[in-house]
């Protein structure tokens, strides 16, 4: 067994999307799981993993492939979103772990999407908003986009925007920025000590 709270991981998803409303019959799925793992104890981004899922009710469309760089056909070569939730609890500890997203809609689709196919959640309670605690740590008013936070904090965008794995990555460097930041703060989100 791991050291409690010593990895997190920092997860970020990409979902079949339009320019518009879903064409009938079709929802927005999760088509891509990016994941990197933090070691919160040495401060590094240690692995990074990419899911891809199949979807099940709807198609990767023109507008999505440009957005994402993912197609149809990438994604039909992907597992299902069920096998995907057990990859992320047997491979990444995911219900153990605390988990980080850029904001909450990785969360919220995640919830979305497990509670009509009877899918379990993959994921334990802690959760922490990274984009609302990036406002926070640095006093800002406003909450930035992931691009807009790797510019204020000085750091490049690596890979593809909009890539999941690639934007895990980006997220993750951004976690060990506020956790060098709040060094000392044993009440700060990335603490090693259980909630």
């Amino acid at each position: 067994m791991e050291p409690y709270g010593r990895f997190l991981n920092v997860v970020d998803l990409e979902a079949t999307c339009w320019p518009g409303q879903p064409p009938p019959g079709q929802a927005s799925e999760i088509i891509e799981i990016g994941l990197c793992v933090v070691d919160l104890e040495s401060r590094e981004r240690v692995s990074r993993h990419r899911i891809l899922v199949r979807p099940a009710r709807s198609r990767v469309s023109g507008f999505c492939s440009e957005l994402t760089g993912l197609t149809q056909r990438e994604v039909d070569g992907g597992v299902g979103f069920r096998e995907a939730c057990e990859i992320l609890e047997r491979d990444h500890y995911s219900r153990y772990r605390a988990w980080a997203s850029w904001g909450d809609y990785d969360r919220r689709q995640f919830e979305r999407q497990c509670r009509p196919g009877a899918v379990r959640y993959p994921f334990g309670s802690r959760h922490t908003n990274a984009k609302k605690t990036y406002s926070e740590v640095y006093g800002l008013s406003r909450r930035l986009g992931m691009e807009g936070a790797l510019d204020h904090a000085g750091l490049p965008l690596e890979g593809r925007h909009h890539s999941g794995v690639d934007d895990a990555w980006n997220i993750a460097a951004l976690v060990l920025k506020m956790a060098a930041r709040q060094e000392g703060d044993p009440a700060g989100p990335w603490s090693l000590t259980p909630p």
